[in-house]
């Protein structure tokens, strides 16, 4: 039991602060988000035209994560690189217009199909920003399109074991009070606190 509990508490220490900048980056973004407020101001959006693009054919035509395979090229073209939001396309112009998002930093790639030219739009945000994007990506919004980017693959790994391990702290948590007598009755209370103001919420939205 003595190395079974002390198994668990190493544990518990070094995963705890191996997540510890991720659970940091969730917790400064929600606060972000639930406020609707960024500090600092957005820089003004610089625009660059790129011509004579290799466009390849059909590619108005696809559609989903083979669009954007499609479309990597040309976007290797114009010297951009990230995650691709979403492509909008205007058949009656022949265009389409690119997002890419790199935290803290979007361009938009309007790409004329026709003039094989493209107007390149960049605006430079924040490191609150970036924070805040990264709380919300990838998401559930356009799932097959998300991950497109590697970068954004792995952090959507990060964030995965971010959660399964904060379910194993949460849990080798309780086991090591439950271990410590002397913490039961204030662990009690705390439990009982938590578990009171968790349901009273639920309760006052689902009424």
């Amino acid at each position: 039991m003595k190395q079974f509990y002390a198994f668990t508490r190493d544990l518990h220490l070094y995963f705890g602060l191996f997540i510890s900048p991720l659970v940091l980056v969730f917790a400064i973004s929600v606060f972000f988000l639930v406020h609707a407020w960024l500090p600092g101001a957005i820089q003004t959006p610089i625009k660059r035209t790129a011509t004579n693009l290799a466009v390849p054919a059909g590619v108005e035509l696809l559609s989903g994560r083979e669009q954007v395979n499609a479309l990597r090229s040309v976007l290797d073209q114009v010297g951009v690189q990230g995650e691709v939001n979403f492509i909008r396309r205007i058949p009656n112009e022949h265009r389409l217009v690119i997002p890419v998002v790199v935290p803290g930093h979007e361009v938009t790639v309007d790409l004329n199909l026709e003039a094989r030219s493209a107007i390149v739009t960049s605006s430079g945000e924040n490191m609150w920003s970036a924070m805040v994007y990264l709380h919300k990506m990838p998401g559930q919004h356009l799932a097959s399109l998300r991950g497109n980017w590697v970068f954004m693959r792995l952090w959507r790994w990060l964030a995965d074991a971010t959660v399964y391990l904060v379910l194993f702290l949460s849990i080798s948590g309780i086991y090591l009070w439950a271990v410590l007598r002397a913490e039961r009755r204030i662990g009690l209370v705390l439990l009982a606190a938590g578990a009171f103001s968790f349901l009273g919420l639920v309760y006052a939205i689902a009424r």
